[in-house]
Order: structure tokens, then sequence, then C-alpha cells
């Protein structure tokens, strides 16, 4: 990480430090103050998601349902395959509250992020000890991606929107297999909102 000077705040981001085991005791090693965001939703949604990034990379991979069960018959859930493993949100934050506390991590809800991306960016903000500067003003919502951009980014006249592969169609999953899903991840899910003091609202 780069030197920070007073009064700066130095920020770094990947999709994998929140699931992967031994980042916790790393990053407090580095520094215990650090504070930690972690961008969540629906973990079916995420796990369908997941999976349409996978698919429009290797085509010929077999189908979500039979990625999603160990064994269809029995309705076995494979917790194994990535997809549905990082949706298990209450396991991988009892593994951060071994070395950081609560108050020291901030979930954003991301499906808020789309409905409401200054009221949500808002809780950063004060979360960080920022000044809110970020408002509704500052964005659109762009109805081609389905998400909210930027009106401008800093530094340049042109509106900021996610890239190419944010807001991908996703392919029609069967409904059964979607419940099914649903079912599995309610326990966790509740867990984790009992840990957070937050109800996302996936149920």
């Amino acid at each position: 990480m780069p030197k920070t000077l007073e009064g700066q705040i130095t920020m770094e981001k990947t999709p994998s430090y929140f699931v992967t085991r031994e980042a916790p005791a790393r990053i407090s090693a580095m520094s215990r103050d650090t504070k930690l965001i972690v961008v969540v939703r629906d973990p079916v949604t995420r796990a369908i998601s997941d999976y349409t990034q996978t698919l429009s990379k290797k085509p010929d991979i077999p189908s979500f349902e039979s990625l999603t069960f160990k064994n269809r018959t029995t309705g076995l859930i494979d917790t194994s395959w990535s997809a549905i493993q990082i949706g298990i949100y209450a396991k991988h934050l009892d593994n951060w509250l071994q070395y950081f506390p609560m108050e020291q991590i901030l979930f954003v809800s991301g499906e808020r992020l789309i409905s409401d991306p200054a009221g949500e960016l808002g809780r950063v903000q004060d979360f960080l000890g920022l000044k809110r500067i970020i408002t509704d003003k500052h964005f659109y919502f762009n109805q081609t991606k389905g998400f909210p951009c930027l009106k401008k980014a800093e530094g340049s006249s042109k509106p900021h929107c996610l890239g190419k592969t944010k807001g991908r169609t996703h392919p029609n999953i069967d409904p059964e297999v979607v419940q099914r899903l649903r079912d599995f991840y309610r326990p966790f899910n509740m867990k984790f909102y009992q840990m957070t003091g937050h109800n996302f609202g996936w149920d």
C-alpha cells in the first residue's frame, strides 16, 4: 500500500478478499485500524450472475442447474462450487470477526446501490468520516444498462458507467432450482442479518 499522509484515505479493492481464508489475518497484521467495506447482494442472484459471467468466457460449461446440485434427486446443494459458496456470507464474516470488530466493517447493499446510489454512498461517506458530498445530482439512471451512472467522472466531461461485463442478461433458470437455493440460503441470510444488525430483504 502507498504511504498515506494525515487527512488522506488510501483505498484498494478486490472481489476476493472477503472469501479468502487468509485475508483477515494478513490485513490485520498490516493495519488493525483498516476499515472494510463489503458490497453484498442477494446470494441467489449473485450465484446466477457469477455463472453468467463464467458462461460468457466458457460457453461449453454445464448448466447452472447441474452445477448447483451434488445430487438433483435429493436436492443436495454443492457448496464446493464457488458460485454457491461465496454467498454464504455469515460463514465468511465469522472468519473476519476473529480479526476485526464489527464497527470497522460496513456492508453495502448491492440492490440499494442500484436503487438509491447516493443514499448507499452516503452511508459509505459517513463510515469513512467524510463529508457527504456525493448526492442524487451526481447520478442518472441508464435504461439500457439498468444501472445508475455517474454524470461526470473526475477530470472528464463524459459520464461514467459500469463496463461491458456488467448488466449482462441472465439465462433462464428453472424456478424450482431458484426456490431450492432460496431455501438453502435462508438460514445463512438470517444469521448474517443478526450478525450485521441489518436486514437486506433477500427473502
